[in-house]
């Protein structure tokens, strides 16, 4: 089991442990719908990205978060950015649970904490939160962030916030703000492998970033695809319309079988269950991978089907007890 309980994805893995070839995979909360522009791109893989191109990338991004550029640094994807941020900041830091497992990793004097139970100190959370879909409203983002004391910082990762930006904290970024947010590309555009991320924060804690990423941070591939999928406002506003229907969907059948899906973001929903290894492995003896978690057995994450097929054989197995 520990090949789908670090994260979601491992569909080789499944494919050898289960057997099988069409797998459906559920199991991230990647968008099953991909921007469609990148195989178009030409992209040129004899030189190093030039600094202007880079800048472009950033300048577009900064666009679509709603803030000044010099807020915003590429990384090459949002691991790194939060394990870099972490580095660089240190001291003692609280992180809310559950959510991502670099949290808690980021930081080395970090200890795991509830919402309610947080201290004022530096505190690590995720809006929308993963795995369960929580999401805090501006007004209670803005509490926590004036609840820090001078030495603290409030670390927020956005990763899944392009689907909603409504309850994004980007437009309080400034220098004199203990503000950070990490945002990811691959999840919202559907396009993982790309590997980019952003730092959004102080300008002297971005120089800090840039200066230990070194010359070159981010692919010529990932700032060309970054670069015009973030400039293409027609798809990501038909693309913030088309998920929430898409999950509504995906709640009316897990509502059919029996389960309360809970959870905010679109792009997965969170079931619990008597013994989610037994629905796991019922679902992945059908082809299906959906992710587990082996902290909390009761859970089953489920990701966004790609099409009515991909729901309807969803459902159908469901209901194939």
């Amino acid at each position: 089991m520990s090949s789908w309980t670090w994260h979601g994805g491992g569909v080789e893995a499944a494919r050898r442990h289960f057997g099988g070839s069409d797998w459906l995979d559920l199991s991230t909360g990647i968008n099953p719908h991909p921007w469609p522009g990148a195989d178009a791109l030409a992209i040129d893989w004899r030189r190093l990205p030039e600094r202007h191109e880079l800048a472009e990338l950033e300048i577009a991004a900064a666009a679509c978060f709603g803030l000044d550029p010099r807020h915003v640094c590429a990384v090459p994807g949002t691991e790194i950015g939060l394990r870099l941020v972490g580095g660089l900041l240190g001291g003692a830091a609280q992180f809310v649970t559950p959510s991502y497992r670099t949290h808690g990793e980021m930081i080395a004097r970090a200890a795991p904490t509830d919402l309610d139970d947080a201290q004022d100190g530096t505190l690590i959370l995720a809006n929308p939160n993963n795995p369960d879909g929580r999401v805090l409203s501006r007004a209670h983002l803005e509490e926590l962030l004036d609840r820090r004391g001078d030495d603290a910082w409030l670390l927020l990762d956005e990763a899944f916030a392009d689907v909603d930006p409504a309850p994004s904290m980007a437009g309080r970024i400034g220098d004199a703000r203990r503000l950070v947010i990490f945002r990811s590309f691959g999840k919202f555009f559907g396009l993982a492998g790309v590997r980019l991320g952003f730092v959004l924060g102080p300008a002297p804690l971005l120089d800090a970033i840039r200066a230990a990423l070194g010359a070159w941070p981010v692919a010529a591939a990932a700032i060309a695809i970054g670069t015009a999928a973030y400039r293409d406002r027609a798809w990501i506003e038909r693309m913030r319309g088309q998920l929430p229907a898409q999950a509504a969907a995906l709640d009316a059948v897990l509502g059919r079988a029996g389960h309360r899906p809970t959870g905010a973001c679109p792009l997965f929903r969170l079931i619990e269950v008597a013994d989610g290894t037994a629905l796991f492995e019922r679902l992945a003896r059908r082809a299906i991978l959906t992710r587990p978690f082996a902290d909390r057995p009761h859970w089953l994450r489920i990701g966004l089907p790609p099409d009515e097929a991909g729901l309807a054989r969803f459902a159908a197995a469901l209901a194939d007890g």
